[in-house]
């Protein structure tokens, strides 16, 4: 019977095998041979733990049967009960020293328990007793990945390849080795080369999601995900890598239930509370991830990359010297961490150590030289306190940064350094980031006509009214227009730089943009204000801006302003948010125009019906500012750089007025201090 069980067994009957394995042990309930195979089909039908009592069953009949006691350890590592595994294959080794498969489930086991040396160590024993031992070479290039050692991993899979070619899991590890070394699109190649030969391979499906996510390719990184987590439902990792790929597309609630999910199927991975946290952070839920990292920590409080993430935390969260501090020990753990370089540099520029965060920021580009978010964080810290000179020159730096990538724009002709000749050339001039930005730095189209050069300008559609007003300007155009010929281009915000522009040398003549008279006119007979002081008003940005939290006040607040003062308040808002319509809806007394208000052109000559205006910093303050107005700033603790620090005058707008949040970082004590001055 234990016979005719094991021909069907090996013919992949399972279930007709241990019913012939059962009827023999009716007859004799203390059969080795029954009892260890019936065990073995438990574990083949994914019954572990079953298979686990069974095996054991039989190893009491027979405790030094080497056979047995290497099944039961390769059931136990299903289990992920590696410890128990690893002493049965100890056992196994100790009666059978050449039993080469024990070898390299030994290492599996050490694998498992994260102790890869002497899981290499173990394959290198099996690989002694068959050098040609495909799985061995295959997971011994596993181990030494974990270890870092990649290029040798790649040998050790290509040695498991050459023994055994198209090798699913050999291709697996292969690309995971690969994806360490960043080496991406060849890490893809080999893992869909796992795939075409083992079309359902989860492993494979989750691996290559985690490197489509590094390449940016997330929604084709979700649908591998998926796929691995129909192939294998509890698949805690393919749950996981789900979360990073729905992070990637900022579908941050589906995300965290993707980890949550994770974190059922494997309490213990605490990376999976580090990926939680990153994705509770995104959705500002700051307490629940500074305690996600927390926990992380007590679990493997040497991760540098945990430390980092915490600090990011605090920093959000304006804790700026416990950020540093975590920032401090990512790197005593990891010197070369870049990104905690970085980082650490912003957190010290918010606390206004300048000198100490342009160190930060060079040591972050020292150890990484391509780092671009370094430079360009450098760039903007020596421009707020004042260093145009150098500030200026890593500026050029911005394109290669994330948030500047995309604007960078690639043409035949040369661009206009400075130094160039222009005398008689057309000089091409283009808008690049925002509408604030355009008109600020708009003001150096005078100096290069007065260079001799023909001046094109090509603006954001919204302004080209506007900016038709600009002394020495050939031609206006809007971005998509079809572009004339031209010798040099420059991009609006490489002026500076092209003009040497320092503290003292700002060109300042205002203003600069005018309005024609009959729309200033038209503009001033609908405001209906009574004979008033007439101030204008925006109080906040595009929600969408990197620093709107800091920038824009709610109107409510904003209001404060007024109070016991009797003005006519005019908004210069077109885009208004729900909460602020609501309010507006309520104040008849407010005079706003919104969508009216159908470009800059009459944003311009409603503004210079106004005595005053008041805003934070939009492109409103620079629109006020280049008109030549009154115009009053209200801005937070860490300003944007161009209105440097501590002082209350711009050198790019001579009518402005700066008012600054003191160490509160609350609006409070500006909105006070703004209401005195408007009564004074």
């Amino acid at each position: 019977m234990v016979a005719e069980g094991l021909k069907l067994h090996q013919a992949g009957r399972f279930a007709a095998a241990a019913a012939a394995y059962r009827r023999a042990l009716a007859i004799k309930p203390d059969d080795f041979d029954a009892l260890h195979l019936l065990g073995v089909i438990f574990h083949q039908c994914g019954h572990h733990a079953e298979a686990a009592q069974q095996i054991d069953i039989a190893l009491a009949q027979s405790p030094d049967n080497v056979f047995a006691l290497n099944n039961l350890g390769i059931v136990l590592g299903t289990m992920h009960r590696f410890a128990d595994a690893l002493s049965r294959y100890e056992r196994a080794l100790a009666l059978q020293p050449d039993y080469v498969e024990a070898w390299l489930n030994r290492g599996n086991a050490l694998l498992g328990l994260g102790r890869f040396a002497e899981a290499v160590a173990s394959y290198d024993r099996a690989l002694a007793l068959r050098p040609n031992y495909a799985e061995a070479h295959s997971n011994r290039g596993s181990a030494l990945t974990a270890l870092g050692r990649c290029q040798e991993a790649l040998a050790s899979c290509d040695r498991a390849l050459s023994a055994r070619p198209n090798y699913p899991e050999a291709l697996l590890n292969r690309g995971n080795a690969l994806k360490e070394l960043a080496r991406f699109e060849a890490a893809l190649a080999s893992y869909d080369a796992a795939l075409t030969v083992l079309p359902d391979y989860p492993e494979a499906l989750a691996n290559r999601a985690v490197v489509l996510c590094k390449l940016e390719r997330f929604d084709e990184a979700l649908a591998a995900a998926d796929r691995a987590i129909a192939l294998q439902p509890n698949f805690a990792e393919a749950h996981a890598n789900r979360a990073t790929a729905l992070h990637g597309l900022e579908r941050f609630a589906d995300a965290l239930l993707s980890h949550d999910r994770a974190l059922v199927l494997r309490p213990d991975l605490a990376d999976l509370l580090v990926n939680r946290g990153t994705t509770l952070h995104a959705m500002k839920r700051l307490d629940e991830a500074l305690a996600d990292f927390d926990q992380a920590l007590t679990v493997m409080p040497a991760r540098a990359e945990v430390h980092y993430n915490r600090g990011n935390v605090l920093y959000t969260l304006k804790r700026f010297d416990e950020a540093i501090a975590s920032y401090d020990r990512a790197l005593t753990l990891q010197p070369d961490y870049a990104e905690a370089h970085a980082n650490r540099g912003v957190a010290l520029q918010d606390s206004k150590r300048f000198d100490a965060a342009i160190a930060a920021y060079i040591s972050a580009r020292t150890v990484r030289p391509d780092f671009a978010d370094a430079y360009y964080n450098e760039a903007l810290c020596r421009l707020l306190t004042g260093d145009f000179k150098r500030g200026f020159e890593v500026y050029e730096r911005r394109w290669e940064s994330g948030q500047h990538r995309g604007f960078k724009r690639d043409f035949v002709q040369p661009l206009w350094t400075g130094s160039e000749d222009i005398a008689g050339k057309t000089v091409f001039l283009h808008a690049e980031q925002g509408f604030g930005d355009t008109i600020q730095f708009c003001r150096y189209v005078p100096l290069l006509a007065g260079r001799g050069a023909r001046v094109v300008l090509e603006v954001q559609e919204p302004l080209r009214t506007l900016m038709a007003s600009l002394s020495g300007l050939a031609q206006i155009l809007s971005r998509g227009e079809a572009l004339p010929d031209f010798d040099l281009h420059c991009p609006l915000l490489s002026l500076p730089r092209a003009f040497a522009t320092e503290l003292g040398s700002v060109p300042t003549g205002v203003p600069y943009l005018r309005v024609a008279k009959d729309p200033v006119t038209q503009w001033g007979a609908r405001l209906g204000s009574g004979g008033r002081r007439e101030v204008g008003i925006a109080w906040s940005g595009r929600p969408t801006h990197k620093n709107d939290h800091n920038r824009s006040i709610a109107l409510g607040e904003f209001l404060k302003i007024f109070a016991g003062i009797d003005v006519a308040v005019v908004s210069l808002q077109r885009e208004v948010r729900d909460a602020d319509a609501a309010m507006l809806r309520e104040r008849a007394d407010i005079i706003h125009f919104g969508d009216e208000l159908k470009d800059f052109a009459d944003t311009a000559a409603l503004t210079e019906n106004l005595d005053l205006v008041i805003a934070v910093d939009t492109s409103v303050i620079h629109l006020a500012g280049a008109l030549g107005k009154p115009v009053w700033v209200l801005l937070p603790f860490m300003p944007d750089w161009r209105w440097l620090l501590d002082r209350d005058d711009s050198p790019w707008y001579p009518s402005a007025r700066l008012f600054r949040q003191d160490e509160s970082r609350a609006w409070d004590s500006v909105i006070a201090r703004v209401n005195a001055a408007l009564r004074e």
